[in-house]
């Protein structure tokens, strides 16, 4: 028996997704790219584009865009069932990497930069300041949902995934949480990252907690 032929509807949009997955990538890559080429300017020319504080410049840049990263995949769910368009969902692993890939960076910088690689200082960074520990743990969330956001590992883990996968939920409160602690004085940028988190884990917490009406009922009967 031959395969069905896919529709004529999901042939027209495959191309779309993958012009729209490619100017994503470029996105997420452009921040990346821009401090690489401060850093060069920094090191070759002596510019000063990063500030009296360089390392200091680079790892908040890095975290700043892995929250950014963070709240925009925590943003494609509520997108979704907003407007009915699940094509959406195929862009939230990626953004969801590119987290992870931020945080990394993130993480990186400020572990050779600032420490010099020295292990004993950072673990001991890591259990002496709570806005390092709740980073370090919001960092150690991340590492198993990005090792598993691929196709194998769904099939594998099934109904776990999902599960597993709902800890990003605690990595919003956790990262929102460090740049809050982390801030010393105004705290006007952290605070609206936490409005942003707030809003989306609330939303999320309404779907789940409404009750459901008879024709919803009805449909999913």
């Amino acid at each position: 028996m031959s395969r069905p032929a896919p529709r004529a509807g999901k042939r027209r949009s495959e191309p779309a997704v993958v012009v729209a997955k490619t100017l994503v990538h470029l996105l997420a890559l452009a921040p990346a790219a821009w401090l690489a080429w401060q850093i060069r300017s920094e090191l070759v020319l002596g510019s000063g584009a990063l500030g009296a504080d360089p390392v200091a410049a680079v790892e908040h840049f890095l975290g700043l865009w892995a929250i950014r990263f963070l709240m925009v995949t925590l943003a494609v769910t509520p997108l979704r069932q907003v407007t009915g368009k699940p094509v959406l969902l195929r862009f939230r692993r990626m953004l969801g990497l590119y987290a992870f890939f931020y945080a990394t960076l993130h993480f990186a910088a400020w572990a050779v930069l600032d420490l010099r690689l020295d292990v004993s200082q950072i673990a001991t960074e890591i259990a002496k300041r709570p806005y390092i520990t709740v980073g370090f743990a919001a960092w150690l969330l991340l590492v198993p949902l990005a090792a598993t956001s691929f196709q194998r590992a769904m099939r594998r883990l099934g109904r776990r995934w999902g599960q597993l996968h709902r800890l990003v939920y605690a990595v919003a409160i956790l990262a929102v949480l460090h740049f809050w602690w982390l801030v010393k004085s105004d705290i006007r940028e952290p605070a609206l990252y936490a409005a942003i988190a707030a809003v989306l884990l609330g939303w999320r917490l309404w779907r789940r907690l409404r009750p459901v009406s008879p024709r919803r009922t009805a449909a999913a009967g």
